[in-house]
């Protein structure tokens, strides 16, 4: 026997009980260059295996067009946990929820209006069935079963709490099978009677998903499937922040001790996550309880290895944990990674955004404010555009449905803020020479978990003047992936509430990370050298953003900054730390 099985409640490898140790490490949320490092730490830790999740978004950002290079290359990331001796359980669900933009599915679904995802519905599981068709061939040689590293798939993600269509995953369960997919294929769900009733699956290993009290979860697990191993395939150890709430930490102590009980007890746990890395561009996902929450764009999550690839106190105590129980012999790290302080950065240019919309996006014309998916944009901004006869007096503006943060001009003048959160309106005048009235929305991540994930982006119903709905619009997709384009010609001005782009450059002698502070300003995204790092706020609680070293070059480099509100100072900080509040 070669291959991972299941017998009783053992996990078995090459005829032997087999504990797995697992560390959850996103290549996604990690620059190629730092992979091999960051498998390195895991393995020092002392773990025999690394989980993946594999995000639908990323590998298909438009229908029919694929992705699998930089860092999309699942494949190199793989051969390279192979090559550490590390064993990889792969998580291809089509959703992955994992605090990511839509929960890894991609938005193009939602240019269907009719569409509904996760489930026994034909027109989505045809788009899953093209996309599975391109990767799994992919994954098929690095199977354990093939020779690779691949012992274990996910079917789907804490399905059970979402729904109960057991025709949708045994659906899934066979698309992979079919497509050879000969490894043990699993399902995760927390341990509740519902979730664990409607996420699992005949044929599929159950496992669990918890944060603490593993012995009450692995009971109910027995409950539901006695006789089966105890696997926890996620042990949440930290935690992951939204804006305007506190970083989350949790006591090193307290997650190692509760780890070292489960190892104890012979359980198999995967730590989620043991190195969680950073939600670059505009990839965040976003939560709904009672209301909207998006998340920030660290995905720092208190781990054993931080944010940055730093060994932390949590990182020695779970290393310590293991060592009770098996022999992993002499700590041995790969050489730490310099943290460099670049110094001020003056931003010498500056562009009004209204000034080169024609620069960056072509209009489109139509007779509704039409949805970011409708016209074929999956991320960043949109602006809606339109003129209003008068006189009409002043009255309430209302959008209906605004996904998600709205800023409100009448003649490029700032008017307020409409958002999904609380503010619902703005009050305009319209006299009678009328008015040109600008919205430029912001999508800040669709929804990755829960029932709301139906989350288009833009205006999704309509606009108001009074109870009077408007027609007539100009839309500009503003996605921020062509900012070459822009023309940095002027000098530097600081209009208030006015979004524009800034741009600096700052010498580099010798590379390492460093990190963007922006103390003086308000909200928006930035660019060093055209990679988009992903957003700030001065809400917090991220303070500072994480540039990955080999984002650099010696020599000149180039930051750009698209500031929503306005600043204070026409400057921004490189620095050697990291504050995530």
């Amino acid at each position: 026997m070669t291959n991972l099985s299941v017998q009783g409640k053992k996990l078995w490898m090459d005829g032997e009980p087999f504990q797995l140790i697992s560390g959850a490490i996103h290549y996604f949320r990690i620059v190629p260059e730092y992979w091999e490092d960051r498998l390195l730490k895991l393995k020092a830790c002392g773990f025999n295996c690394v989980e993946i999740y594999i995000p639908w978004n990323l590998h298909e950002p438009r229908e029919g067009e694929f992705n699998f290079s930089g860092i999309a290359n699942v494949e190199k990331f793989i051969k390279i946990a192979d090559r550490l001796g590390l064993y990889v359980i792969a998580r291809p669900s089509p959703y992955i929820c994992s605090e990511w933009e839509f929960g890894g599915l991609p938005s193009w679904l939602l240019a269907d209006r009719n569409m509904r995802v996760r489930s026994f519905y034909l027109p989505y599981l045809k788009k899953v069935d093209n996309y599975y068709d391109v990767l799994l061939p992919k994954l098929k040689p690095l199977l354990q079963t093939s020779g690779g590293p691949i012992i274990a798939m996910q079917i789907e993600n804490e399905y059970g709490s979402y729904g109960n269509d057991k025709k949708y995953l045994n659906y899934i369960k066979d698309a992979m099978i079919q497509r050879g997919m000969d490894v043990l294929l699993f399902t995760s769900d927390g341990p509740t009677d519902m979730m664990l009733m409607g996420g699992t699956v005949d044929g599929a290993l159950a496992t669990v998903n918890f944060g603490s009290r593993p012995k009450e979860s692995f009971e109910k697990l027995q409950e539901h499937f006695p006789n089966t191993p105890n696997i926890v395939m996620e042990y949440w150890n930290g935690w992951f922040d939204h804006w305007g709430e506190a970083h989350h930490t949790r006591d090193p102590q307290e997650a190692a001790d509760t780890f070292e009980k489960m190892l104890k007890n012979g359980d198999s746990v995967n730590f989620y996550m043991f190195h969680g890395g950073t939600n670059f561009g505009f990839y965040n996902g976003a939560n709904y309880d009672e209301k909207y929450e998006p998340t920030i764009t660290s995905y720092d999550y208190d781990c054993p290895i931080s944010e940055t690839g730093d060994i932390t106190p949590k990182f020695h105590l779970v290393r310590n944990a293991i060592a009770k129980h098996f022999d992993i012999g002499e700590l041995v790290l790969p050489k730490p990674i310099p943290k460099r302080k670049y110094g001020e950065v003056a931003m010498t240019n500056s562009l009004r955004l209204f000034d080169v919309l024609e620069q960056i996006s072509e209009p489109v014309k139509s007779t509704h404010p039409e949805t970011m998916e409708k016209v074929g944009q999956d991320y960043g901004f949109i602006l809606y555009r339109t003129f209003l006869k008068g006189p009409l007096g002043e009255a309430p503006l209302t959008i209906q449905e605004v996904r998600d943060r709205a800023l409100v001009f009448v003649n490029t003048e700032f008017k307020g803020v409409i958002d999904r959160w609380d503010q619902k309106s703005v009050m305009i005048n319209v006299p009678k020479e009328g008015i040109q009235l600008d919205i430029l929305v912001e999508n800040m991540g669709r929804i990755n978990y829960g029932p709301y994930m139906y989350d288009p982006k833009g205006i999704t119903e309509g606009v108001r003047f009074e109870r009077q709905f408007i027609f007539d619009w100009t839309i500009y997709k503003l996605p921020l992936d062509n900012l070459e384009k822009l023309e940095f010609t002027t000098e530097v001005e600081n209009v208030k509430d006015q979004p524009s782009f800034y741009r600096g450059n700052f010498q580099v002698d010798e590379i390492g990370d460093t990190f963007v502070e922006l103390p003086s300003w308000t909200k928006g995204v930035v660019f060093v050298n055209g990679f988009n790092l992903g957003r700030y706020w001065e809400i917090g609680p991220q303070k500072t953003l994480y540039v990955p070293g080999p984002l650099l070059k010696e020599g000149n480099n180039e930051i750009v900054v698209f500031e929503l509100h306005g600043i204070k100072e026409a400057k921004i900080n490189l620095i050697d730390t990291h504050h995530l509040g």
